[in-house]
This record gives C-alpha cells, sequence and structure tokens, in this order.
C-alpha cells in the first residue's frame, strides 16, 4: 500500500484579494454554508464527503488568463462542476457573477470564469 495511504486531500484552496467576497459567489454558486470566515480566510462546509473549498487571502492576486499564455498569469488549476443541463448551469453561473470565457476547448464543456478570474468548468453527463 505505501505510506500515500495516510494522506487524504482535506481541502482545496483558492487565493484572492477579498476571500470573504469570492466564499460568497461560491457559495451562491454550489449552494454551500461558510464553516469558517475571517477577513483572510473562510472555509466552507464540504458536500457529500468532497473535500470543502476555502479561500485565502492574495493581496497581490493577479488574474489568471484564460487560455494560458506564456506572457500572462496562468492558472494554477482549476474546478470541474458537474451539472444536469449545460444552458441551465451556466445561466446560474452568470447570474451568481461568473463570465463566460471566450475560448471554448469542447463542445460539451463551458469554461467559465469566477469573479476573481480562476476558471472552471461546467459539464453535463450524458446518459
Amino acid at each position: 500500500m505505501g505510506d500515500h495511504t495516510r494522506m487524504r486531500l482535506s481541502t482545496i484552496v483558492l487565493d484572492a484579494p477579498d476571500p470573504p467576497a469570492l466564499a460568497d459567489f461560491y457559495c451562491r454558486l454550489l449552494g454551500l454554508e461558510v464553516q469558517f470566515s475571517d477577513p483572510t480566510w473562510v472555509k466552507l462546509k464540504a458536500m457529500d464527503g468532497t473535500a470543502p473549498l476555502a479561500f485565502q487571502l492574495e493581496p497581490v492576486h493577479q488574474r489568471p488568463t484564460w487560455p494560458s499564455r506564456a506572457d500572462a498569469q496562468q492558472m494554477q488549476l482549476h474546478l470541474d462542476i458537474q451539472v444536469e443541463d449545460l444552458e441551465t448551469g451556466g445561466a446560474h453561473a452568470i447570474a451568481q457573477g461568473a463570465t463566460l470565457a471566450e475560448f471554448q476547448p469542447q463542445d460539451d464543456v463551458r469554461v467559465y470564469l469566477d469573479p476573481v478570474g480562476h476558471p472552471f468548468c461546467l459539464w453535463a453527463a450524458t446518459a
């Protein structure tokens, strides 16, 4: 088995210039609740046994560029979010403050940007 069996992903953390504001966006987007909050760190309650999202103050945060370019701030990660329907999920994301990215690399996935520029993908499972 090895030593890796003692490790467990506990939290996914996104940097933000205003952690409470970005946490509020993801609470509205995903229907989550805040577990802990102060001006520099916000942790959301996990759902269905998944690793919770948290937001950490990064005062010099630079928006990532999508798609990536060698001469600009690149994304370090993105979130994949499953939805029942891409159009409905996308409309909800935009209503909460997301922006549809100009570049869309796949027909069956939609890339959006959160209010501070972190890309996330919406996708729908097919039957």
